[in-house]
């Protein structure tokens, strides 16, 4: 029951600003601190999901985000809370994922005492702003509201990454005194298409390429119809990130998915006498290579300026929402001539197919026989969570085809360990349309194993795919091809299945010989939490 001292606080202005954007679950776990962020969920209409580890939190919500389109909300306690968060807000930083922590802060005047309270953080503000876009702590009810409408303006108008409030106890816990019309959504500026002569300039070349190409990112994901369009206005195959997976349907003729990370489909983009590049900054971690290497003219578009010429220089750079520009330049080669604008055949890409689906399999035989097993039993609809485990950035990242974006929910510049489970459940807790499957190794479940319990408890259909290879496989070459003697990368392994009835999921062990397609599709039509275990030894998938 709510007091009336307390019905209308700090917390329930930002927590009703925030409801006022559309978000209606919040990811966190209750603390002494933050109860008055909690108060007001319920008469919200807020679904409260209690993660058992904050870092699980933050990936929980970064799933949420990714199925809604609207930012993941985090709930920390603080001090040892919103640091257990630092890592997902980190992980959000360098995938551009909406993210928006809220924690309480030392009560104003307090700051830097170092006088032992519960729970004391030297500068809980700089700490998270050192990696989050911007972290700020507020001084008053007011200000809280107005950080979360900058926030939201962020997250739709610019490049989205994770943002802060901090809010001191006695400003949290006070009343409000921000009138009604303050916590309305502000309205947003409309989308930006780019400057007139960028889009035109990029047009021409464009229209005048022979072998014209695409190169979608993280950035294009709500772009897609416009991506599509364009690729089939130009007959220009399309290469994506990991991020942009699914950007432009994989079944699609002039899709080549999401395999930048393979020498022979960099080298469809690297041959392009145009190459239009969308949404991606191009980034070591999603080409495995120093850079791209472009042979002809380079067009990039990107919601932050800071972002076109960023790892390759840019002949034409247009800043500007992904979708508007795209539209804007659809329009200009409409309006030219059939004779400027050629219509062009779709290309021949078998043998860049070959190429790639030959490179895939050569660079870990074992794992991608294996994901394609586990591929088999995956419905088409399937929204999977990976984390970073062989099993998934070797080769199921890659044998998987998504039909829209955000189907494979994955970290592949941060590359974190204990991101797929909670990912997975922010995932399912978002929509229940589409089955969920998290495919991780057993390393990194390890890091995540609690977060069962989330699952048990939210009654959510989640279905947990272990691949164990006893341990960090990976890691255990790297000291190999170092000539180290492995140290520190062969793990005890519980018993696994045993592990996940304790948790209150239902277990499978699936050996050599089991049909493994058949186990996964069984765990996903039995619905519930679901946890199949499948041991991966050398010489065997």
């Amino acid at each position: 029951m709510t007091s009336p001292d307390y019905a209308d606080t700090a917390g329930r202005a930002v927590l009703e600003t925030i409801r006022g954007y559309g978000v209606t679950t919040v990811f966190g776990i209750p603390g002494t601190h933050n109860l008055e962020l909690y108060r007001p969920l319920a008469d919200l209409g807020i679904r409260a999901v209690t993660n058992r580890h904050e870092q699980g939190a933050g990936y929980g919500a970064d799933g949420w985000a990714q199925q809604t389109g609207l930012p993941g909300v985090v709930i920390t306690t603080s001090g040892p809370g919103l640091q257990n968060a630092m890592s997902a807000i980190g992980t959000a930083f360098c995938e551009s994922r909406p993210l928006l922590v809220l924690s309480p802060g030392v009560a104003l005047g307090a700051e830097f005492q170092d006088v032992g309270t519960l729970h004391e953080t030297k500068d809980a503000t700089a700490m998270v702003g050192a990696i989050a876009e911007w972290s700020v702590r507020v001084g008053s009810a007011a200000e809280a509201v107005d950080a979360v409408h900058r926030a939201f303006e962020l997250f739709r108008t610019g490049r989205p990454r994770p943002v802060h409030i901090e809010i001191p106890l006695d400003v949290l816990e006070a009343p409000a005194e921000v009138p009604a019309e303050a916590r309305r959504p502000r309205p947003l500026p409309e989308a930006v298409a780019g400057d007139d002569a960028g889009v035109a300039e990029a047009a021409r070349l464009l229209a005048a390429a022979e072998r014209p190409a695409i190169i979608a990112g993280g950035g294009a994901t709500d772009a897609g119809a416009e991506l599509t369009a364009l690729a089939e206005r130009l007959g220009a195959p399309v290469l994506t990130t990991l991020n942009g997976k699914g950007t432009v349907d994989e079944h699609h003729p002039l899709s080549l998915g999401s395999n930048l990370r393979l020498a022979a489909a960099r080298a469809v983009a690297e041959r392009a006498d145009v190459l239009l590049v969308v949404g991606s900054k191009l980034g070591e971690a999603e080409l495995w290579a120093p850079r791209l290497e472009a042979a002809g003219s380079v067009v990039r578009v990107d919601i932050s300026p800071a972002q076109l010429h960023k790892n390759l220089e840019a002949a034409v750079g247009i800043a500007g929402d992904a979708a508007a520009v795209l539209s804007a330049l659809l329009a200009e080669l409409a309006e030219a001539r059939d004779a400027e604008v050629p219509a062009r055949d779709a290309p021949d890409l078998a043998g860049a197919r070959a190429a790639i689906a030959e490179e895939i399999r050569e660079t870990a035989p074992e794992t991608v026989a294996l994901a394609d097993r586990i591929a088999a039993g995956l419905p088409d609809d399937v929204i999977v969570a990976g984390d970073s485990s062989q099993i998934v950035y070797l080769a199921l990242a890659n044998v998987l085809r998504a039909s829209q974006p955000h189907s494979l929910l994955y970290t592949p510049t941060y590359a974190t360990l204990g991101y797929g489970l909670p990912a997975a459940i922010g995932a399912r807790v978002a929509q229940t349309e589409r089955p969920v499957v998290t495919v991780i190794g057993d390393g990194a479940l390890m890091f995540c194993v609690n977060e069962l319990l989330t699952a048990v408890e939210q009654r959510l259909d989640v279905t947990v795919v272990c691949v164990d290879n006893g341990g960090y496989a990976e890691i255990k070459q790297n000291e190999l091809d170092r000539g180290m003697q492995p140290i520190g990368v062969d793990l005890v392994q519980p018993d696994w299945a045993a592990l996940g009835e304790a948790f209150g999921a239902r277990s499978r062990r699936v050996s050599d010989g089991d049909d493994i397609a058949a186990a996964v599709r069984a765990a996903i039509d039995e619905g519930g939490v679901q946890l199949v275990h499948i041991p991966q030894r050398k010489g065997t998938p």
